[in-house]
């Protein structure tokens, strides 16, 4: 009862942040795109406890207790033996029943034991089949869980993380410095180049690139607490389908 109780004032809670500047937009956009499928879709994207947190740890500083202790709280692997790709390396935990785990904090010279994502944000990082040795570049990087999450995967012969904005490209530093080791951080390369003109700069020099194009980040906006911001927001995010046209073409040049 306790329980019940807690989650329902915590869902009000949140409920009450919901920026009602972009939920308008998005019942007027998505129930045309989307017809029947959006009274499903605004019911999950408008409770932050339907949202799925998987635990995807660090091999590089693996979490045996922490294994444990989810076993018993009834978390479950995901995708080992379900996709034609799956390194056994790749070890991430998803709970049974609406849970989140809390982020660990970045702490100077200490490796995390887990990244907190989404879970389909592992599928297309296995699609793209790391194997050891290969050169890959990631796109468009920050915060760096798709980076931490191919060097779960395999040990690349070098890693080209590209980030665009200068603030963003710090959370991604941050992010490898606190899960990867030397001297694994030694193929890693950081750089902050416009992703469109990295075809044309470096043509043929990887051997798998990873394209997370920018997106309308639509669960983020939807509870802005300016809606100023939001509004300016739902404008940028208009331009963003001719962006991603245009890095996806330029990467077919590598």
């Amino acid at each position: 009862m306790m329980l019940t109780r807690l989650k329902a004032n915590s869902e009000g809670k949140l409920a009450k942040q919901i920026c009602k500047v972009v939920l308008d937009h998005f019942e007027k956009q998505y129930s045309r795109e989307l017809g029947d499928a959006w009274s499903t879709t605004r019911d999950i994207l408008t409770s932050p406890s339907c949202w799925q947190y998987a635990v995807l740890f660090n091999r590089f500083n693996y979490p045996f207790e922490l294994e444990k202790d989810l076993h018993l709280k009834g978390y479950h692997t995901l995708f080992q033996g379900s996709l034609p790709y799956c390194p056994e390396s790749v070890k991430c935990y998803l709970s049974r029943t609406p849970d989140r785990m809390p982020s660990e904090r970045h702490q100077m010279g200490i490796l995390k034991k887990y990244y907190l994502l989404n879970a389909a944000s592992l599928l297309p990082v296995l699609a793209l089949e790391l194997r050891d040795g290969e050169k890959v570049l990631d796109l468009c990087a920050a915060p760096g869980g798709k980076s931490v999450a191919l060097l779960q995967c395999a040990y690349p012969g070098y890693l080209h993380c590209n980030e665009s904005d200068s603030l963003r490209s710090r959370w991604l530093r941050q992010t490898l410095e606190s899960f990867i080791p030397q001297p694994v951080v030694n193929v890693i390369k950081v750089s902050e180049l416009d992703g469109r003109e990295m075809g044309d700069a470096q043509p043929e020099i990887f051997d798998k690139v990873l394209v997370d194009a920018p997106c309308s980040n639509d669960r983020s906006w939807l509870f802005s607490s300016d809606s100023q911001k939001a509004a300016c927001r739902i404008s940028q995010r208009r331009k963003l389908p001719l962006l991603q046209i245009e890095l996806l073409r330029k990467q077919l040049l590598l």
